[in-house]
């Protein structure tokens, strides 16, 4: 497993092709494949490539809804 810093994982946004990895409580994700990661953004509210652990307490759904992506890394 790969471990990112933030500046690494910025990379990882889901634009122009590229994958979209979002973390949460210190592990990385691979959201690429859900089509509600479009482009990076998930309902004009998140954007992949960032630590959404601060933002998934804002959610109306619970942060176990990641448990469907696989694990790629962890965040430094």
């Amino acid at each position: 497993m790969q471990n990112f810093t933030r500046e690494e994982l910025a990379a990882y946004n889901g634009k122009d092709g590229k994958p979209a990895y979002v973390a949460f409580q210190g592990k990385v994700y691979d959201v690429t494949e859900s089509y509600l990661w479009q482009d990076g953004h998930h309902q004009a509210r998140h954007e992949a490539g960032g630590d959404l652990t601060d933002e998934l307490e804002e959610a109306p759904h619970e942060a176990e809804l990641l448990d469907d992506f696989p694990i790629v890394g962890t965040l430094s």
